[in-house]
């Protein structure tokens, strides 16, 4: 698939669902929302133009998100429901429901443009797998659906007939007064969702890296000739063409690291876990990698990607990265945790940061003690980062200034 693009509207782009389960505890509270933040748009009171600026807020566990001109789209990945009740892919009993969305941010303030997704997650909410990244032009959306599992599970018995959305590439457009579509509703003049692609179901005819059937397609971004989707589960990178067709881009390797502590000695191996892929400056996609379990601190790598060749480490020394978007002053970094999410208290969000990646590989922190950052998308030289990404309820988007 030729990576080429033709426009990107100020898109970053990208991450992974399950493995977010093993911070996505019951304690975690609904307390998170910043004080006294309040809805963008107007009669929004921001905070100090020091420190990143509150501009929406309530959502549930948001994801990816991109702009279509100067509007704003946020992957929402919903609380579940109850239905089709089953252990999770992480432990712990995960329930299915229609509680996904669509949150747009423009001048006027926010809004949900599209709701009844598939979503699935643990009663209270948490450890929510659903929508997972948003690209929109010019009202026609494409909506990646994460999995975080084998994608047999969509076919088992007691399953809901929606839960075939899951793992999938979805589109559709965004029309009428309120660009809103809403699954069942009435009187909405958008177009629902149609499934474009089976992204799980090429994991599991293909099984690019050979492991384990496991897929959870999480970052997408938006091409010339279709889309570019990172499997955090199948540890690849995959190209989807305009009619459905699947191919493998990039697969990233399992390295072996030391043990945690509470294990014998001996090194263990580490899945790759990428989470976003962003074409680069000089053609090449860029891969983000949150790193599966142990999670070590600093033991990510951004890697660059040329179709049909192995793909080569860009920078390293990184913590558990969630997301990626260039800029004219260079390449951009969302750390889910910057010490590890093992290292993560019970019942606590981890805290990440907003990093720059130098040309030679070196990183600065642009912004510090973000809680549980996650998407990024750049705009007029400010980044937008959604926080509180494990937050039902409580999630967050901020705009950091980059000057």
């Amino acid at each position: 698939m030729e990576t080429s693009s033709a426009r990107v509207r100020g898109r970053r782009l990208a991450a992974s669902g399950s493995l977010l389960a093993i911070v996505m505890t019951t304690a975690l509270s609904l307390t998170l929302v910043t004080p006294g933040a309040a809805t963008a748009g107007r009669g929004h009171h921001p905070s100090p133009p020091s420190g990143p600026v509150v501009v929406a807020t309530g959502l549930d566990n948001p994801r990816q998100l991109s702009f279509d001109g100067h509007d704003l789209y946020v992957a929402e990945a919903g609380t579940g429901g109850d239905l089709a009740c089953r252990t999770g892919p992480e432990g712990g009993e995960v329930c299915m429901g229609e509680s996904g969305s669509v949150t747009k941010i423009d001048w006027w303030g926010q809004r949900r443009v599209l709701t009844g997704l598939p979503s699935m997650a643990a009663p209270n909410g948490t450890r929510a797998l659903g929508p997972a990244d948003i690209a929109v032009d010019d009202g026609r959306y494409a909506l990646l659906m994460a999995l975080g599992a084998d994608p047999a599970l969509r076919d088992e018995a007691g399953v809901p007939e929606f839960a075939q959305q899951f793992g999938t590439l979805l589109g559709g457009t965004l029309r009428g007064r309120d660009h809103s579509w809403r699954r069942g509703g009435h009187g909405s003049h958008g177009y629902g969702p149609r499934v474009l692609a089976d992204v799980s179901g090429y994991e599991a005819d293909a099984n690019p890296d050979g492991a384990q059937v496991d897929s959870n397609p999480v970052g997408l971004w938006s091409g010339r000739h279709g889309w570019v989707v990172a499997d955090a589960g199948g540890n690849d990178v995959l190209g989807v063409g305009w009619w459905g067709d699947v191919s493998t881009l990039g697969v990233f390797p399992t390295r072996l690291v030391p043990p945690p502590p509470f294990l014998p000695p001996g090194d263990i191996p580490m899945d790759a876990v990428p989470t976003s892929a962003v074409l680069g400056p000089d053609g090449a996609l860029y891969v983000s990698q949150l790193t599966g379990f142990p999670f070590p601190p600093n033991g990510a790598n951004i890697w660059r990607l040329v179709p049909g060749q192995a793909p080569t480490v860009y920078a390293s020394g990184l913590t558990n990265v969630t997301d990626l978007a260039w800029s004219r002053d260079g390449l951009y970094a969302v750390q889910l945790s910057d010490a590890g999410l093992l290292t993560v208290p019970e019942g606590q969000p981890p805290t990440g940061s907003l990093v720059r990646i130098g040309s030679d590989g070196g990183h600065e922190t642009v912004a510090a003690g973000l809680v549980a950052p996650y998407g990024l998308a750049l705009s007029e030289r400010s980044a937008y980062v959604t926080t509180c990404s494990v937050c039902p309820g409580a999630g967050e988007v901020v705009r950091i200034s980059l000057r």
